[in-house]
């Protein structure tokens, strides 16, 4: 076989290798260089210049980390006062505000579960932007939206950023862009922090 096909198969090995433990164990850049004879060189730790950037790592996003773990007791807290799941919970924050708990949308509403102001006090909430109160009051009216709905998940979501006689109106999700794409998104960050 030739040297040059012989090297084009290990480098695709290697490459393979590094793709499948990479995945699960390794987590680093892989480097290389060839030799004079032609060899390819791996490394994930370049010990000489000769060395070039051959497969940069893309971290895994880690959804249970960062913003989202701040606040992981009081969500904790919402989650068993309300029996709500936990990595639901974290999903309508994280689609709400990005765990920000002085984010106001455009349309007024506040804090990490994004409460409007007319709802602040029919939800007891004296101060949107207190987490603790913010996400209690939050998750408290999302258990209202789960139970009216008799536990369909999509249509509490719905109901939760379209209001719920829209959603009774239409009987299903409404169809407004918007709120489809929030559903989506809630749904996608809720299956990512179950994985997390």
């Amino acid at each position: 076989m030739e040297l040059r096909t012989r090297t084009t198969i290990f480098a695709i090995l290697i490459s393979a290798v590094v793709a499948l433990t990479g995945a699960t164990t390794v987590h680093a850049d892989i480097y290389r260089y060839v030799d004079s004879q032609g060899v390819l060189h791996f490394t994930n730790l370049p010990t000489d210049g000769k060395y070039r950037l051959y497969m940069r790592e893309k971290p895994k996003h880690d959804f249970n980390a960062g913003p989202a773990a701040r606040f992981d007791k009081l969500i904790q807290r919402a989650a068993e006062a309300h029996g709500v799941e936990i990595s639901l919970l974290k999903a309508i924050i994280k689609a709400e505000s990005d765990f920000d708990p002085k984010a106001v949308s455009k349309r007024g509403a506040m804090g990490l579960m994004q409460i409007m102001p007319e709802n602040l006090e029919g939800f007891r909430v004296a101060n949107p932007f207190d987490p603790r109160e913010n996400v209690m009051a939050g998750t408290r009216y999302f258990k209202t939206l789960f139970d009216r709905f008799d536990g369909r998940l999509p249509l509490a979501l719905a109901a939760y950023n379209a209001g719920p006689t829209t959603v009774d109106r239409y009987r299903s999700i409404p169809p407004f862009p918007e709120t489809r794409r929030y559903v989506e998104k809630v749904m996608r960050f809720y299956q990512a922090f179950k994985k997390g």
